[in-house]
């Protein structure tokens, strides 16, 4: 099979050298007919783009990556997949550094990706209490914000569920189900988990009932954690999980101890993983919509990689509430 060359390309489309350069990096000017034709060749050829020379000249590497706290999880695998497969559509290869909740290793990442002149990072989420904030001294590396507050709004773009919404409405909920003296249940806080837990709270207040630690909040730990907490709170009719895990966690734990669900305690979570049809019985829940928080953030990436500023925007997409059999 003939090896094509960049001036193979230009005398078969009949332009300059410099113009079959200037479409191939999208850089420079020409007309549209002109890209279409350059192309329709280079399609035509089978001709190779050398991305590492394209590299060297342009400092656009067609790269993003994508830091995830934990890919294990379900709800961050799908998100991730689904990204992955937005900028796959797009030209963009992925670099996904799972950091395991773990700041140094964030930062040891973000150093790699720097270096590896990323043309730009989207940042999922993490248990941090501070927010997100990266400069590249290599060259200037646009980031957007998922489910993860930046330490300053203006440089970035923020897209999050509806997290505050999604906990009013779980504790809603319980309390249109007959709950009286409903609880939420934590392991650890992230800025997105604050919001579901501060919509829980509204809904309590709401219902005239005043939020505190002691009679409203468990910390899971194990399942002797929340025998103790029962013991100290018997009239606790519900609980709203900040995740699917927990809950799951938590159904199981209580039908061990030997409650009925719902008709004893409900139970409802945040997140609808697959595995919350999978259980007995089935996982009430609060769907997030990861198709749309994947198409916005991908879409804002490439409006800042195409030079439209969209910094200081924040998306907030809406969550489903989801009831199957652990409510009543």
């Amino acid at each position: 099979m003939k090896q094509y060359s960049i001036k193979d390309i230009a005398r078969l489309s009949n332009v300059s050298t410099a113009t079959v350069s200037r479409v191939i990096n999208n850089n420079g000017r020409f007309s549209e007919e002109t890209k279409n034709k350059v192309l329709d060749v280079i399609k035509q050829t089978g001709y190779k783009i050398d991305d590492s020379a394209r590299s060297l000249r342009t400092n656009i590497t067609f790269t993003i990556g994508i830091l995830v706290p934990d890919i294990k999880n379900p709800f961050f695998a799908d998100l991730v997949q689904k990204i992955e497969e937005l900028l796959f559509t797009d030209n963009y290869s992925t670099i996904i550094c799972n950091t395991d909740k773990n700041e140094e290793k964030e930062k040891a990442y973000l150093r790699m990706l720097e270096n590896k002149k990323v043309d730009g990072i989207i940042v999922i989420s993490g248990a941090y209490q501070h927010g997100f904030k990266f400069q590249s001294s290599l060259k200037e590396i646009p980031y957007i914000c998922i489910d993860r507050e930046p330490a300053n709004f203006h440089n970035t773009v923020f897209i999050s569920s509806n997290h505050y919404q999604g906990g009013l409405d779980a504790a809603n909920y319980l309390f249109s189900k007959g709950a009286e003296l409903p609880a939420v249940v934590v392991k650890k806080v992230s800025t997105s988990i604050a919001s579901r837990i501060a919509g829980f709270k509204d809904a309590l207040s709401e219902h005239s009932i005043k939020f505190t630690k002691t009679n409203h909040e468990l910390k899971l730990i194990n399942g002797h954690s929340l025998e103790h907490f029962l013991k100290k709170n018997p009239q606790t009719d519900s609980f709203f999980a900040v995740d699917d895990d927990i809950a799951m966690e938590l159904v199981k734990a209580l039908r061990e101890m030997g409650y009925q669900i719902p008709q004893q305690i409900q139970v409802i979570g945040f997140d609808d993983v697959p595995a919350a049809q999978l259980i007995t019985p089935k996982l009430s829940t609060i769907h997030q919509n990861t198709q749309k928080i994947a198409e916005t953030a991908v879409d804002s990436m490439m409006k800042a990689l195409n030079g439209q500023n969209e910094k200081g925007s924040q998306y907030l997409v809406p969550t489903e509430l989801v009831p199957r059999d652990t409510t009543k």
